[in-house]
């Protein structure tokens, strides 16, 4: 399924010229993809969808105070970077850097600053952290993600192939694998809809501060080169708490 939400901040015949130096006349394109509590649909009186979460509130912060017109498609993983780097969007959030995005894209300053935990049952005695452990339990993270294949890499004893974090939570709580490796805010979303306690499981730090940001496409920013540093300075001031 695939949704799309536009604004235009001061109408569609009334942009700024300001507004025009930093992103142009034109909606700023940008994709995402559902992942609470990032990003989300949610229904409100009349069962009107609305596009919300941590990510997009950011993101969407920054493009208003920008006087910014803006499209965020919401679609399928990997439709965001396929598209960003053919240019059917300017942009996709939220994504950690790697290689491949570093040939069409750059990031933003950050939109999410997450720790990314292993997470095992209540009472559990494995280390994660440990090699002598690598072998000794089974290991799962979302298929095909740069956690998937961090664990292959390094050698763990990967099983099953959970397609989201809903998936991950459902094998581990039924015994199908013995830890997850998973974002916290994501992980911990999945748990508290299951009706499950936080206390039912242990979590072990991976990494902490693992970052993600918006990845604004090359094409797009060498044709609006004032953007990037306006929108970092922007979405820095949205994530500033009230008061």
């Amino acid at each position: 399924m695939i949704m799309i939400w536009a604004a235009v901040a001061l109408g569609a015949s009334s942009v700024s010229a300001v507004a025009q130096s930093q992103c142009g006349k034109a909606a700023i394109r940008l994709a995402t993809h559902d992942l609470p509590p990032y990003q989300m649909i949610e229904f409100g009186e009349g069962d009107e969808p609305t596009l919300t979460g941590i990510a997009v509130d950011r993101v969407t912060c920054a493009l208003v105070k920008m006087e910014c017109a803006y499209e965020i498609t919401l679609g399928d993983p990997k439709a965001g970077p396929r598209g960003t780097r053919a240019g059917d969007y300017d942009g996709n959030f939220p994504a950690s850097l790697n290689e491949d995005r570093a040939k069409y894209s750059k990031p933003s300053a950050p939109i999410i600053f997450e720790n990314r935990y292993w997470y095992l049952m209540k009472g559990s005695k494995i280390d994660p952290n440990d090699p002598a452990d690598f072998l000794k339990a089974r290991y799962s993270a979302k298929f095909t993600t740069s956690k998937w294949r961090f664990l292959m890499k390094k050698g763990y004893n990967v099983v099953m192939r959970p397609q989201n974090a809903k998936s991950l939570l459902d094998m581990l709580y039924r015994g199908d694998v013995d830890v997850g490796l998973e974002y916290e805010a994501i992980f911990e979303h999945y748990i508290k809809a299951k009706g499950l306690r936080l206390d039912q499981f242990e979590k072990i730090l991976q990494k902490a501060n693992k970052n993600m940001s918006v990845h604004f496409a090359d094409k797009y920013l060498d044709a609006h080169p004032n953007f990037l540093s306006r929108f970092n300075e922007n979405v820095l001031n949205c994530m500033e708490p009230p008061g």
